[in-house]
């Protein structure tokens, strides 16, 4: 097993650190907590099972691509629910 920190393992996997920091606290992939130097620095265990799984979840989510006509609705939804997030902010400055 290859003992490296999250920065590491976020970079060889292409990944965002927070979203290496929440699979390290839920359990996806195996980590050790040291202290060094007085300070706590969380290391993910590399094992090669664990890889394994982490790839297939990495490319099932990169596989899952949109087309533009998919991408517009969407996008006109968000418009249309902030919208009505804003009119609902709008009311509630009038009446106080």
């Amino acid at each position: 097993m290859e003992k490296v920190t999250l920065r590491e393992y976020a970079k060889r996997h292409k990944l965002s650190y927070f979203n290496v920091m929440k699979m390290a606290k839920n359990g996806d992939v195996k980590s050790v907590v040291e202290v060094e130097e007085g300070k706590e620095i969380t290391y993910v265990l590399i094992d090669e099972e664990q890889e394994k799984k982490v790839s297939e979840n990495i490319i099932e989510s990169s596989a899952k691509t949109l087309t533009l006509a998919e991408e517009n609705k969407l996008l006109k939804q968000e418009i249309i629910r902030l919208k009505e997030a804003l009119e609902k902010c709008n009311k509630r400055t009038i009446l106080a």
